[in-house]
């Protein structure tokens, strides 16, 4: 059978209203089509009874805290643009094994929102959880930082709130066209994903501030570059080991970046487009003259599966 957006937005509104109620409820999002539909589907539940919460983890690309949350303020939306940089970090540090870090990612994050809800006298978290995300937990593929009760994880007792997710049930084009369907912009619903932890799992190794940085201005360098490229994503990722490298005549030993571009409908499954080698070797100059600790850049040609479309 098709799917409806519009009688799936009949649908989750009527039974938001009775998971919901007239409750107040916070709502975490990243700018994302999965957590800007699940927001905008709370707020029209609720109105102004909703608070949308943005945590500034210091793991997002480039200007995307201030983008998604004036995007979401034009919606109409009550938005709080959280500083907790510091707390990620913390407990980032010292982690290199991807799954411990998608954990300590989790526990951080959900202890950051309890305590927010916990402030707003809230009871219920609306989060943007989709059916790939359950699955990939589920089969243990990777730990994704948005699933709990599936794996055993009582949001409640733990954290102290109800998790509500109106789109478990949907895969990515699903969400892309209840989006459309709710009059978002086409730089919402057209967005490509972007992993919750963020650049995080787009550093191989232990994530501090300066690895960080690293790969955000990577990242902007391979967006901007694939622009005219249609993919389903498009990224860099900085790798653990270095290579020797030559600057100004001289041996240096320097990061090593490896550039990503996928294509996929529902990000189960995934392949390597051809990318036209000028695009290609654009990227590679613009970030070896723009970032001086990176000295060799590397194209992954992996299909999922083997692989999966994140390096963790």
């Amino acid at each position: 059978m098709s799917f409806n957006p519009e009688q799936f937005i009949r649908e989750k509104v009527s039974w938001l209203r009775t998971e919901v109620g007239s409750e107040r409820a916070i709502a975490a999002t990243s700018g994302g089509v999965d957590s800007t539909v699940t927001a905008i589907l709370g707020h029209r539940t609720v109105g102004k009874a909703l608070t949308v919460v943005f945590l500034d983890d210091g793991l997002m690309r480039e200007g995307e805290p201030e983008e998604a949350t004036s995007m979401l303020r034009a919606q109409g939306l009550d938005v709080e643009l959280l500083d907790v940089k510091v707390e990620f970090f913390q407990a980032l540090k010292a982690i290199t094994d991807p799954e411990e870090k998608r954990r300590a990612f989790r526990e951080t994050f959900y202890q950051t929102l309890g305590r927010t809800v916990r402030e707003h006298g809230a009871r219920r978290l609306l989060q943007g959880t989709i059916a790939a995300d359950i699955v990939e937990t589920r089969g243990g593929v990777k730990t994704q930082h948005n699933v709990l009760e599936q794996i055993g994880i009582a949001p409640s007792v733990r954290y102290g709130f109800t998790v509500v997710e109106p789109l478990k049930e949907l895969y990515k084009p699903q969400v892309r066209e209840v989006a459309k369907a709710l009059g978002l912009p086409r730089a919402v619903y057209e967005r490509k994903p972007f992993p919750g932890p963020g650049l995080a799992v787009r550093v191989i190794g232990e994530v501090s501030p300066t690895r960080i940085e690293t790969v955000r201005k990577a990242s902007k360098i391979v967006e901007e570059e694939t622009a005219s490229v249609e993919s389903f994503q498009a990224f860099a990722v900085l790798l653990a080991d270095k290579a020797t490298g030559v600057r100004d005549g001289k041996r240096v030993f320097g990061g090593i970046i490896a550039v990503r571009i996928v294509a996929s409908s529902d990000a189960m499954t995934a392949s390597v487009p051809q990318v036209p080698w000028q695009v290609l070797e654009k990227i590679q100059s613009r970030i070896t003259a723009e970032i001086p600790s990176v000295v060799k850049v590397v194209l992954d040609l992996s299909p999922k599966p083997p692989s999966t479309i994140e390096f963790e």
